[in-house]
């Protein structure tokens, strides 16, 4: 299973997991990037979605944001650190439940990272570091931001993990009108999620099924408030189209108690 970054947006990936598990599928290895990430974590440590929902409804992600551009960025994801530290007893990755792959970006190298061991709330933090609204996270002296910005659908570590893969991509592709692109902000936010895009799509082609998220364009991606619908957008999506996504584990031959996903 592949979760996809999309901040707010990410919070449609535990209405997918309720679907998924209620229809008896129970992904054995997940990779994310940025709020996907975050998704992935609880998913692996074995929260249930209900929890889930607790750990984001608890930790009033909407206070981390605030706006600006200074130098540097604004704020520090320790928050994270401490909430993830309050449901997961252990910070490392072997820890987990079950397999877990991260990305984060080295800004530094300007390449992109994968982490599947090791110190683990660091690098759920350090993947869901957009840049110039937090504060680049340092992990063994070099500076990491939001996986997102190179690999926004981590697809790729799952191809020798997985029997079949599930990607679920929460970053809509719209068109905006004039008035929409009417400042700074705008156009770099545009252009931004633009790039995203764009490093998705190769990813995209590797899922063996793509859920698709219809209607998550509607939120924005810091209003934390409105869990509860994006949750529930996410759960109705994969719900509507759970025959397609058995119809397609049966045509691969994939067994759904015992497969990966």
């Amino acid at each position: 299973m592949c979760l996809s970054g999309g901040a707010a947006r990410g919070i449609a990936h535990v209405g997918v997991i309720q679907a998924l598990l209620e229809a008896g599928i129970e992904p054995a290895v997940t990779a994310g990037s940025s709020a996907g990430s975050v998704v992935g974590v609880l998913y692996a440590a074995g929260l249930s979605p209900s929890e889930m929902l607790d750990f984001i409804e608890q930790s009033n992600f909407l206070k981390l944001v605030k706006f600006g551009l200074p130098s540097g960025g604004l704020s520090r994801l320790t928050f994270i650190n401490e909430r993830l530290a309050a449901v997961i007893p252990e910070n490392d990755f072997a820890r987990l439940k079950k397999p877990l792959f991260v990305t984060m970006t080295n800004l530094n190298s300007g390449q992109l990272e994968v982490r599947n061991s090791g110190q683990l709330f660091e690098v759920i933090t350090a993947s869901c570091c957009i840049p110039l609204v937090f504060k680049p996270v340092e992990i063994d002296g070099h500076l990491y931001v939001d996986g997102g910005l190179l690999s926004n659908l981590p697809v790729e570590p799952l191809l020798t993990e997985a029997d079949f893969i599930i990607g679920v991509n929460v970053i809509p592709q719209v068109v905006l009108e004039n008035k929409a692109l009417n400042g700074v902000i705008d156009i770099a936010n545009r252009c931004f999620d633009l790039s995203i895009l764009a490093n998705s799509r190769p990813q995209v082609s590797l899922c063996d099924y793509l859920v698709r998220m219809e209607g998550i364009g509607e939120f924005g991606v810091f209003q934390f408030n409105r869990y509860q619908e994006i949750y529930e957008l996410g759960y109705a999506e994969a719900v509507r189209q759970m025959p397609e996504i058995l119809a397609t584990l049966k045509a691969q031959e994939v067994v759904v108690a015992s497969s990966s996903l």
